[in-house]
């Protein structure tokens, strides 16, 4: 298949490979994104990706807790100019509220606020600022003790990245340096069993590749394959990062010195894995002027 330019650009921009490189990655692969990274990885072409999406969509990230229990919102926009709006930031606070007593974002739409669903209230502020929006996800979360934090915060509780974190018992101000760490270095899973076994096995056979392509004997191969695995665990999971705070400790240790277990967290931030259109201005004008 033809391998477009913009194609090129995209995998150049996500991997920090060479234009040459990014497009033979690209016909290797028949133009499948993904594999093409892989590819590159696998001949020392490409930084490892990090798997958090294209950030293009507006909004906010709303959080709240009753106790133990913790919600985490994302509302999106088309633009952020909207998301600094008093009234749309007084809804999305509304609804947040209104999501610690539903399921999911179904639920949401259909429960009331002072007599008028969520939804209502939604296609209303649409009709009023003129302007897209939806209400995307939701989590919870839930704990002896649940903290949150809000990164890049527009008012109070929400902002560009809203983050959640369950501790075994109540340690406020430990569990925020956990949360402002969870939203600065976004770990894949709080622990190794708690990551998809895909994608541990895809990761396995990308460092496979890798270390085959050196030349070692297989018996060297295992050993460096499982040091990678290890140093890979320690990258993704939030147990076993480095804690931000005191990167000679592993999140894990630093929670054990505050008497205290991270049991869960979850982390939303704006417009995470949304892709946006990428519009020409100078072709639409020059399209507009030929009538």
């Amino acid at each position: 298949m033809a391998i477009t330019a913009a194609q090129v650009k995209e995998l150049r921009d996500t991997t920090g490979a060479g234009m040459m490189d990014a497009k033979k990655a690209l016909t290797e692969t028949d133009g499948d994104m993904e594999a093409a990274v892989d590819w590159l990885r696998t001949k020392g072409l490409a930084k490892a990706a990090k798997k958090s999406g294209r950030t293009a969509a507006e909004g906010l990230v709303a959080v709240a807790v009753e106790g133990g229990y913790a919600v985490a919102l994302e509302v999106n926009s088309e633009t952020d100019f909207v998301a600094k709006n008093a009234d749309f930031q007084k809804m999305v606070s509304d609804f947040a509220k209104a999501a610690l007593n539903v399921s999911d974002v179904d639920a949401l739409k259909a429960a009331e606020i002072d007599g008028k669903t969520v939804e209502n209230i939604l296609t209303d502020k649409i009709a009023t600022i003129g302007e897209n929006m939806a209400i995307r996800r939701m989590e919870h979360l839930s704990g002896k003790s649940v903290v949150t934090y809000v990164h890049n915060a527009a008012a109070p509780g929400m902002g560009k990245i809203g983050v959640l974190v369950a501790l075994s018992a109540e340690n406020d101000a430990f569990g925020k340096q956990v949360a402002m760490h969870v939203a600065a270095a976004n770990p894949a899973a709080l622990s190794e069993a708690d990551l998809d076994a895909a994608i541990v096995d895809k990761e396995r056979q990308v460092q496979i590749d890798i270390a085959r392509e050196s030349g070692k004997p297989e018996q060297v191969i295992e050993k460096m394959i499982e040091g990678r695995m290890k140093k890979y665990m320690a990258e993704v999971t939030l147990l076993n990062q480095q804690f931000v705070v005191n990167p000679d400790l592993t999140v894990a240790q630093a929670a054990e010195e505050a008497g205290v277990e991270v049991t869960g967290f979850v982390r939303l931030e704006v417009g995470e894995g949304i892709e946006k259109v990428q519009e020409d201005f100078a072709a639409e004008v020059a399209k507009a002027a030929q009538g």
